[in-house]
């Protein structure tokens, strides 16, 4: 071996410290695809399994395995909320981070935050979720890894103004920027009220009218089975509010272009398809339950009819 070329493997396999950002978005990807994957095949996690002390199956014989089909449903539309995540977080390394823009890192630093802040949520429920808690340890040095290498990287200042004013956007383009200014403000309104209701009442009512049971008659099935069923209902509100953040930051500060608006798309209709998707097949078609989420699809729809570039392929 010579001496003569004296880089670092490591060195040069984390760069700049983008290539941890993308690991954590690559991270954010595959569990919402597992998550996705696993409620598809009706079954549940190893852990889950041994804190409820008995299996899917059984529960499933239960009024029509309407248990496990609504603890499905908060799998899935979780699962959708990662891969959402994951696309913004890679959009904001791959472009504006890249760029030296010190928004894209305030967005990561915040949105982190708020992400992993809500593991904290099983304070509430009761349930320590031991996978979900080796997961966020083993992923945060990888994470803040990427925000102390990159925060080298912002050579533009941050500051509080829109990225482009929305009145220089044209009809259109103002009418894009409101509607998808909505569309994130929206997803943080109904996270925060997931995330609250996961900690405290659990269910709303049109939530036992679908299960056929009261709390103290899931309680008497299995008095493991709220506390289980909070940790989904609390992570997803955690995972829809960091989305809706994260829609909001870059919607405000990134000007507009095809490759932002391709990231938004994929985010909201990964999100949505999941979020509202779901419903049908396990019959839960509750009118005032799925309106909330059929407006925020529309307005991102709207959103992203009226502020496509024309240069879109």
């Amino acid at each position: 071996m010579t001496d003569g070329d004296s880089r670092s493997f490591f060195g040069t396999l984390i760069g700049d410290g983008r290539s941890l950002i993308l690991f954590t978005a690559l991270a954010l990807t595959f569990s919402g695809g597992a998550a996705i994957f696993l409620s598809l095949t009706g079954r549940f996690l190893p852990h889950d399994v041994e804190f409820l002390g008995m299996e899917p199956i059984a529960l499933c014989e239960l009024n029509q395995c309407r248990i496990v089909h609504f603890m499905i449903h908060d799998r899935i539309s979780f699962g959708g909320v990662l891969i959402a995540i994951a696309a913004l977080y890679a959009w904001l390394a791959l472009f504006p981070l890249k760029e030296g823009e010190s928004w894209a890192w305030w967005t990561l630093l915040l949105t982190n935050v708020v992400g992993f802040g809500s593991f904290l949520a099983y304070l509430g429920y009761g349930y320590l979720d031991s996978w979900h808690a080796w997961a966020t340890v083993l992923l945060l040095p990888f994470t803040v890894g990427g925000l102390w290498l990159t925060r080298r990287l912002c050579s533009r200042p941050a500051n509080p103004s829109p990225g482009r004013h929305p009145g220089s956007l044209g009809k259109r383009g103002t009418a894009a920027w409101l509607l998808w200014m909505m569309w994130g403000m929206g997803m943080m309104g109904a996270g925060a009220t997931i995330l609250t209701v996961g900690m405290t009442q659990v269910f709303v009512p049109s939530d036992l009218t679908f299960l056929g049971y009261t709390r103290d008659q899931l309680t008497a099935i299995n008095p493991h089975l709220i506390p289980l069923i909070a940790h989904d209902r609390a992570g997803f509100g955690g995972g829809l509010f960091t989305t809706g953040l994260l829609v909001l930051c870059i919607v405000w500060k990134a000007p507009p272009s095809r490759h932002v608006w391709q990231a938004l798309c994929v985010a909201g209709t990964v999100g949505f398809g999941c979020a509202i998707g779901v419903h049908y097949p396990i019959g839960y078609l509750d009118a005032m339950h799925l309106v909330p989420a059929w407006t925020g699809a529309i307005v991102f729809l709207a959103g992203a009819v009226l502020g496509r570039p024309e240069s879109v392929r």
